[in-house]
């Protein structure tokens, strides 16, 4: 079949080529121009947070956020076992250990019982990643956050835009982190953010994000040198991915709507097939606001499943399965603890699958994979 539906394509802004083409005819390529400035403002006024930073990636601000908590060798961080290897990595790259606990199914979200159960005198922070821009249960990890003095980071990744009790996900916790990947509903290539709301912390981020120097305040006149000041990295992107990043941002109400016209069209037409099959399909609880990043499919097992996966991609669908659990990963055991067996993280990981789903996909398109998911019987 030569009309393949992939799984997912980068959607592309009518003023990116502009935006590229002005900084290429400036003299000011490298970060901290004017698209950088205009990108952040966008993204202040989509979450309401006071500060945002723009970063290299979400995996660069998720090192910037285990910077700013001064994590080293004595401390623990929770982290649910499903999510992607950048919340455990940034954390272990401090030294810090991971501890890997389960999730609550019903959401692909960390569960904050089991959070709980984990926390000893070593822990410095939970991680809490918004599985498919779905918010996790923040009512419940911010009392335990709150009650254990320890920091709640935010791995928003697939949340932008989303809500949890009219709240913007990512300005939330402690610090929350976006990413700007292409796989993401608005991009630039490669990309991220840090949203915080502290301003000592956000003075600190600004110097590590500069390689450890206060070039930022040189900029804005409030000092008329710049010089080594803490710790950092390389984390500020060039004015050529801002410039992206800032025509995306432009048309980010256009990109939601048409991202939650395929959800939508998923959510009208599928329920009677996964009823009749045992199937569950993606939840989003009632006081959550969802981005519509992504649709997924719950089957019975994982014979099931990979049985979907072929039935689709026989037809010319590209449906994948999503994260291999932490725990159970080599540098998981290398760099990090379990103290209870991840089990629903695991079944969770062998049973789903998720569906096409990005802004420019057609009626045509929509139809074939609907037509193609509910000819599969279990």
């Amino acid at each position: 079949m030569t009309d393949r539906i992939i799984f997912s394509r980068p959607f592309r802004s009518a003023a990116e080529r502009d935006n590229l083409m002005a900084v290429l005819d400036s003299d000011h390529s490298h970060g901290d121009g004017q698209f950088t400035k205009s990108a952040t403002a966008k993204i202040k006024q989509i979450t309401g947070s006071p500060s945002a930073l723009l970063t290299t990636s979400c995996t660069h601000a998720l090192e910037l956020s285990a910077l700013l908590l001064e994590l080293g060798p004595d401390d623990e961080v929770i982290v649910p076992s499903f999510a992607f290897t950048s919340a455990a990595t940034a954390m272990a790259l401090r030294g810090a250990t991971c501890v890997f606990v389960d999730i609550d199914e019903s959401t692909g979200n960390i569960d904050p019982e089991a959070a709980a159960a984990a926390i000893t005198p070593r822990t410095k922070a939970i991680l809490v990643m918004h599985y498919g821009g779905v918010g996790a249960d923040m009512e419940a990890l911010l009392a335990l956050a709150n009650a254990n003095g320890i920091a709640l980071i935010e791995d928003n990744a697939h949340g932008l835009g989303g809500t949890w009790r009219g709240q913007a996900l990512g300005t939330i916790g402690t610090m929350g982190t976006q990413s700007f990947h292409d796989t993401k509903n608005v991009h630039c290539g490669e990309g991220g953010a840090l949203l915080l709301s502290d301003e000592i912390l956000m003075s600190r981020a600004e110097i590590m994000r500069e390689k450890g120097t206060d070039r930022a305040r040189f900029l804005r006149g409030q000092v008329d040198k710049y010089s080594w000041q803490d710790i950092g990295s390389s984390y500020l992107p060039s004015e050529l991915n801002a410039a992206v990043l800032d025509a995306q941002l432009a048309e980010f109400d256009t990109i939601q709507s048409e991202r939650h016209r395929v959800w939508n069209t998923y959510a009208t037409a599928l329920p009677d097939w996964a009823a009749r099959n045992d199937v569950r399909l993606m939840h989003v609880p009632d006081d959550r606001g969802h981005t519509a990043h992504l649709f997924y499919l719950q089957l019975p097992n994982e014979d099931s499943r990979d049985g979907l996966i072929a039935h689709l991609s026989a037809r010319g669908i590209v449906a994948p399965f999503h994260y291999i659990p932490l725990d159970s990963s080599a540098a998981g055991l290398k760099y990090g603890r379990t103290p209870v067996p991840c089990t629903r993280s695991a079944n969770f990981s062998a049973t789903i699958l998720r569906l096409p789903l990005w802004p420019m996909l057609s009626e045509a398109q929509l139809g074939r994979v609907v037509d193609a998911v509910t000819e599969y019987q279990v």
